[in-house]
């Protein structure tokens, strides 16, 4: 086989070991995400961030610590919103709203090397002023809170001790599947993509497909390869 021919195969391979490298790069990121009760017994993944978000009276806000690529790979609470089950013995008062906080630290695999074993998920009931946010709710019940210098909420309850949605090697755990759908007044409480939801701080996904520039990249060099073979046909002639 020519030179010529058999650049096209050679530009191939390399465009999809590039394609495949620059996939497994972007692994995931580990981070509190953010969510609300919906319709039945069921969670959705916030549009919102806590600071900014106002449940009403009646309504469940879910905590999940995990490793996520992005919003669409994002873990859940894994206990179902259930305001009865959380507030039913908290009765309504004048001036005030009763929102339900759920909880989930996650699991061993989720959590940091330095972290230690993850504390058992809890619900708590939450009365707050009627005009309080999501975070006003948390902190009322899951102190202490830490924020990281981009308003990312960082640990709840003091877990994790130490990082912010850092970025996981491949060595790392997996990204979580769960729910479809993150910290920042923008959004949820974690990393996630730019996808019009509920995600801001140090990182993103891009919903499981390839980056825009790995797809331009394997475009461009299939392109070359093209070149190559109308070029070696007319050569041949």
């Amino acid at each position: 086989m020519r030179t010529a021919a058999r650049l096209p195969v050679l530009l191939l391979a390399l465009a999809l070991t590039w394609l495949t490298t620059g996939s497994a790069q972007a692994a995931g990121y580990r981070y509190w995400s953010f969510w609300q009760s919906g319709p039945g017994p069921s969670w959705t993944y916030a549009t919102q961030g806590p600071a900014t978000a106002r449940p009403a009276d009646g309504e469940v806000n879910g905590y999940r610590f995990a490793v996520s690529a992005d919003s669409a790979d994002a873990a859940q609470p894994r206990r179902a919103p259930d305001f009865a089950a959380v507030c039913g013995g908290t009765p309504r008062e004048d001036g005030t709203k009763r929102v339900a906080v759920v909880v989930d630290f996650g699991t061993a695999a989720d959590a940091p090397d330095d972290a230690g074993t993850p504390p058992e998920p809890r619900a708590a009931c939450a009365r707050v002023r009627q005009d309080a946010t999501s975070a006003d709710a948390l902190a009322a019940v899951a102190e202490p809170l830490r924020y990281n210098s981009q308003a990312l909420l960082c640990a709840i309850a003091g877990y994790p001790r130490t990082g912010c949605g850092e970025q996981v090697s491949d060595a790392d755990p997996a990204p979580r599947t769960g729910a479809s759908s993150g910290p920042g007044d923008d959004g949820g409480s974690g990393p996630r993509s730019g996808d019009g939801g509920s995600g801001s701080g140090s990182g993103s996904g891009n919903g499981g497909g390839p980056s825009l520039g790995l797809a331009a990249g394997l475009a461009a060099v299939l392109g070359l390869g093209a070149a190559a073979v109308v070029q070696a046909r007319r050569r041949r002639r």
